[in-house]
């Protein structure tokens, strides 16, 4: 084996083509390009003197060798990282990248407002915001933190609340489709309505849960439009053009209420659940962009 000494960036590149399963992958998460990554690894290949990815034009995963330096380059990887996060203390303001991955809703809803306080609090810290609904391996998706509901939340995780304390959804549909079809009386009687879904990206529709006086009640309607979250605005116009039942983020329906371009449904039954939470991975030394954004939620927003 060669004695050369491997590149630190050489070896950072294959870690994450090597997580991500794919250069393409990779090179979305790196900002560089696929065929520059392509041609750092194959450059610590030629050092090393054996093959650490198996390439097809579909897929990449790591050799034998491979997955046996990979299990040992993440923990050292992370070590540097942290010993060159060390010298932020020494810095009057924390610098550095701080990557979140967080729902529609919390974009949508509450984040705005503490990311426009946090970047004026912390102009050398650049947030890298990833919207997506579904729950990601943080080390994977090398986010440094996430939001999500607590029902989804793994137990080796580490959650600091954010965002409202209590939420709830809200059913609702158009004055005009509730003259046509009537009104329901009970979630059941959802069934015989026209409803419009939401779905993971993983393609499971998911029931829609009621809640009255400590009974729950699950239904699974049919109706002519499903949507991922990121689109859900797309159930909205349909719910106001009278096609059918809508059931969102309260935050996401009351303009339409207020207006009474949809009325509110079976108000007794929408189901309140508590509120998100930062999540992120327990670890012996925070990103100094982490830890200055956990401890700036923690605190109350000063007034203008």
């Amino acid at each position: 084996m060669s004695t050369e000494l491997h590149s630190m960036a050489d070896l950072s590149t294959f870690a994450l083509v090597a997580e991500q399963r794919g250069f393409r992958q990779a090179a979305r998460v790196s900002g560089q390009s696929a065929s520059t990554l392509s041609q750092a690894v194959r450059r610590l290949e030629k050092q090393l003197g054996i093959r650490l990815l198996e390439r097809t034009t579909r897929s990449v995963a790591p050799t034998e060798a491979g997955a046996l330096l990979l299990g040992r380059l993440r923990p050292a990887l992370d070590d540097v990282a942290n010993a060159l996060d060390v010298l932020n203390v020494l810095r009057d303001s924390p610098r550095g990248t701080l990557r979140l991955n967080v729902p529609v809703s919390a974009a949508r809803f509450f984040l705005q407002p503490i990311v426009d306080r946090f970047l004026a609090s912390y102009p050398d810290i650049r947030l890298d915001i990833v919207v997506d609904n579904n729950f990601v391996d943080l080390v994977a998706s090398t986010c440094d933190a996430g939001i999500r509901y607590g029902e989804r939340l793994e137990q080796d995780m580490i959650a600091v609340p954010i965002g409202p304390r209590t939420e709830r959804f809200a059913l609702a549909a158009a004055p005009a489709y509730l003259a046509r079809r009537g009104v329901p009386q009970h979630p059941r009687d959802l069934l015989q309505h026209a409803c419009l879904r939401g779905k993971f990206l993983s393609g499971l529709v998911y029931p829609w849960e009621f809640e009255r006086d400590g009974q729950t009640v699950t239904v699974d309607p049919g109706g002519p439009l499903i949507v991922t979250p990121t689109v859900a605005d797309m159930a909205v116009h349909a719910a106001v053009a009278g096609h059918g039942l809508v059931y969102l983020f309260e935050e996401w329906l009351a303009p339409y209420m207020a207006s009474g371009q949809l009325r509110p449904v079976l108000q007794e039954w929408w189901l309140s659940f508590p509120g998100p939470f930062l999540y992120y991975a327990g670890r012996r030394h925070l990103p100094a962009p982490l830890r200055a954004f956990i401890d700036f939620i923690g605190q109350p927003p000063t007034s203008p």
